[in-house]
Formats: structure tokens, sequence, C-alpha cells
């Protein structure tokens, strides 16, 4: 026999040995036996062991002789593991309850409730769609695009509303030069601050006073230059104490910084398109006042968070938003709102408080709808469509106003730009000045009452202090809901406010102008 033959022998054995003992078998094999064949390298040692293993198998008649599968049945039924494994099914069938609480309950600790929510967010689709129906049948199609224009204008040759806002720019460079005369000293701290509060007080009394005076103003043009004139004037003071800051700090040290700590030129800070950095008084720019005036903010900072590009698809999904939206917000209040304030008229004449409820409640839900449609088109699409656009990075105009448990809390979480304008402009530094925490709070939302019955009352040119007392009306109840409910009743309790709470004095609002204007025609 030839060498070849000679090494073919044993190659040929061993691998007759691993076919006949099969994988998971002759690992079986080897564990069953407890042998340590396996460390030896010869090929013709594991091959008798193997064949005396399967022979002393064959004798027992315990296992099948297939090849392969003997080892591995005889060590699953003589395990351990497979003796515990027939006891617990034992086990299994016998005890079937175990210590638990309903899924219901509180104490089960169990919290996807995602069908029960899709469950009413059906429901909730099915009833309004069910009165979305109920109306177009009973008044048919009112929705007139065209109509909205008449909201605005009263005299096409005539845009009051567009020529108020025009001027506002009187007002923003009018801050803007006083503070270049602070920054090099050419007037006074006490000069400039006296200027500065006359300039925000006519910032509020001018456009006032022209729409009460003018009368081809319309009341939706008057609310929307007020709303201009109202976020400027948090701005321009915003800009005031930004400013002032830098000066203090700049004062303070004038000694220990040196010359580079001055801003660099114009052109450097602003002219190019790469962010840099700006130092005072080198922000006291136009390109740097209007970047502010335009930006989704209300409070000033020399250097605002920049985005690195503008992303045309996320930018074109918010217009997209923005124009669904707004038809959507016309044609809920054409075909909604203003059949049920004219139906309502009646009820509120006779004084008939049963019916007046029942108006009520039936305005109450199409406004808490329109409500939260123009909460997603301003906040979040119409925001972030000018963030987008200005390549503006804080994007956090709003948190999770929706699980709120506390009304504090919603009213710091739904509007994050007034939230902060409050809380570094007003609340931190009356706490400065020693006033208590529930007084800073009365005090904000006492301003908020303000500016809400200022929106509300003149455009309308009436006075009924409905926004205000429902401004006001949230301290006693933020005090109730922190005091006494907690958890989910605190979370309902801030939506019963929003749903019949403050909408419930808009409303009184549009029922009073309806009654003063067309109260002989109903």
């Amino acid at each position: 026999m030839s060498d070849r033959a000679e090494m073919r022998g044993p190659v040929t054995r061993r691998r007759r040995t691993t076919i006949s003992g099969g994988g998971g078998g002759s690992a079986g094999v080897k564990q069953a036996n407890g042998s340590k064949w396996h460390n030896s390298p010869q090929g013709p040692a594991k091959t008798k062991t193997g064949d005396e293993a399967s022979e002393h198998e064959s004798k027992n008649g315990e296992v099948d002789r297939e090849v392969g599968v003997s080892g591995q049945q005889q060590q699953l039924r003589n395990s351990p593991k497979k003796q515990r494994s027939a006891v617990e099914d034992i086990s299994d069938r016998l005890s079937c309850h175990v210590l638990q609480e309903s899924l219901l309950s509180s104490a089960s600790g169990y919290s996807n409730y995602r069908g029960i929510l899709n469950w009413c967010v059906v429901m909730l689709v099915l009833s309004n769609a069910r009165l979305f129906l109920e109306n177009i049948i009973k008044y048919g199609i009112l929705v007139d695009p065209i109509q909205v224009v008449s909201l605005f204008l009263k005299d096409p040759y005539s845009w009051p509303a567009a020529c108020l806002i025009i001027v506002s720019n009187v007002f923003i460079l009018a801050a803007l030069y006083a503070e270049r005369r602070l920054a090099v000293g050419t007037i006074s701290e006490t000069t400039g601050l006296i200027f500065h509060i006359f300039n925000l007080t006519c910032l509020l009394v001018i456009p006032a006073a022209t729409i009460l005076v003018m009368t081809s103003m319309t009341p939706v043009g008057g609310v929307l230059s007020l709303g201009v004139y109202s976020v400027l004037f948090l701005k321009l003071y915003s800009y005031k104490d930004a400013n002032r800051w830098c000066r203090e700090i700049r004062q303070a040290k004038a000694k220990r910084l040196s010359r580079s700590y001055s801003c660099p030129s114009v052109a450097q800070s602003n002219g190019s398109t790469v962010q840099t950095h700006v130092s005072y008084p080198g922000n006291l720019t136009h390109r740097d006042m209007y970047y502010f005036v335009f930006a989704p903010t209300l409070c000033y900072q020399l250097n605002f968070p920049r985005s690195p590009r503008i992303r045309k698809r996320f930018l074109m999904r918010r217009l997209f938003e923005m124009l669904f939206f707004t038809q959507l917000l016309v044609g809920l209040i054409q075909q909604w709102m203003v059949p049920t304030i004219q139906n309502s008229m009646k009820p509120f004449q006779e004084m008939d408080f049963g019916r007046m409820v029942e108006r009520l409640l039936k305005l109450a839900v199409p406004n808490h709808l329109i409500w939260l449609f123009f909460f997603y088109w301003f906040f979040h699409s119409s925001m972030n469509f000018v963030a987008e656009l200005m390549q503006f990075g804080d994007r956090e105009f709003y948190r999770d106003w929706w699980n709120s448990e506390t009304v504090t809390y919603f009213w710091a979480n739904w509007n994050i730009p007034v939230h902060k304008w409050c809380l570094r402009h007003f609340y931190k530094p009356m706490l400065r000045t020693g006033i208590n925490k529930f007084l800073a709070q009365t005090a904000v939302f006492l301003v908020s009452a303000f500016f809400h019955e200022y929106l509300v009352s003149v455009p309308l040119k009436m006075f009924r202090l409905w926004a205000f007392m429902g401004m006001m009306a949230q301290v006693p109840l933020a005090w109730f809901v922190g005091r006494f409910l907690n958890g989910n009743y605190g979370n309902a309790a801030v939506w019963m406010s929003l749903i019949i709470g403050q909408p419930v004095a808009v409303l009184m609002y549009v029922h009073d102008y309806y009654v003063i204007h067309y109260g002989s025609n109903t």
C-alpha cells in the first residue's frame, strides 16, 4: 500500500467517526461517559471511544440506532434540567393564580393605555364629525375665503393697519439710536432711561389711540397691529435691558480688560455669512437690530445660536402647514363659530340662563378646537418657519404643557418666549429687590392680564374686562389646583380651565360685540 493510501486510512476513519457521532450526539456521548478522549490529538483513539459508547447504548436498549441522535436523546432523558422542566410543567398545571392587581387599578403599575387613548381620539373625531355634518345640513356651506378680506379692509384703497405697522419702524430706530448715544457716552444713563420709557409708552399709546379714533380700522386689523406693537414693546424692553447690562459689565471690567474686548468692526461681525462672536457695542447696528425684531424670540442677546444651514424640505413642510391651517381656521370660524354665536343672541337678550349655559358649552367645543389649531399653526409651523428662514437655532417655543398638573406649569410651558421674557426681565428682578414669590407671580399675571385686555378691548372699542378678570382668576385657580389636586386630577382641572374658562371670556367679548353692532338686526 502506498504512502497516500496509508495517510488516507486514518483520515477516512476519523470522518466516519464524526458522522456516526453526529454533532450534538458526539458531544453528548463525551459528556455522558465523562472521558477526556477529546483532548487526545490522535484520530484512532477518538474512533475507538465513540464505537464503545455506541455499543454500550445498543446493549441497554435505551436509545435508537439512528446515526447522530442516540447520544443527545439519552442525555436529555437523564439530565436534571429535563426533570426540572417536567416538574415545572406539572406545577404550572396545578396553580394558575398569582397575587396581582387589575390593570385599571393605580396599584398595578400599568401605564400603557395607548388603546384607550386611540379610542378617545376616534370617539372625539366621530362626535365632532356628527356636529360638523349637522352644521352643514342646517346652514349649508358658509366658507367664503374672499370674505376674509373684508375683516382686514373696509375700503380697498385704505390700509390703516398696514400703515400703522410700517410706522412702528420709528420706535425701533429710536431705540437703536438711543443705545448708540448711551454706548459712546453722549447722554447719561438717566437721560437714556427717560427716553426709553417715553419711547415704550408711545409704543403702546399711539397705536391704541389711532385705532380708537379711526373708523376705517376693522377689529381684525386692530388686533393684528396691536399684536405687532405688543411684541415690539417686549422686544425693545429686552433690548434696553440687555445693552444696559453690557455697559455695566464694561464699566466693571474696564481696568482689567484688554483692548480686544471691544467689538470688532461691523464688516467682520455681521457682514460675513460665517457666525462670529460679537461684543458690545459692535452689536448696535441696523442689521443686528432688525434680525432681533424678526427673530422668533422676545429676549435679546448679542450672539444668538444659529443653525448651520436652511433645510429646504423642513421649510416647505412648515409653509404647507401654515397655509393648510390658515384655511382650516377660517373655515371653522365661518362654518361653525359664526352661526352658533348668532343663534346665541336671543338667550342672552332674554337672560334665559339654561339656554345661556347650553350655548356657552356648545361654543366652547369649536372654540377650543380652534385654539388648539391656532397653537400648532403659530407656535410650531409659523415660528419654526421663521426660525428656519433666519437660521435661528433655539427652537424651544413650547414644552409639554398638555401634561400640566398645575396651572402655573401650563402658563410657564405653553408660551416659552413670553415665559422667558417674564422670567428674565420682570420676575427675577422683582425677587432681587426683596419681593416674595407669590407677589411676584401675581404681578406677572397682572401684566399678562393687562396685555390680554389691551389686545381685545381696544380693537373692539369696548371695555368689559372679561379678559382681565379671566387672567386674574388664574391666581386663585393656580393656588387651589396646586393645593388640593394632584396628578391626573390636576391635569383634568387644567384642561377644564382651557375648555370652559378663558375661551368663554373671549366668547363673551364676541357676544357683546354682536349685541352692540348687530343686536337690532337679530
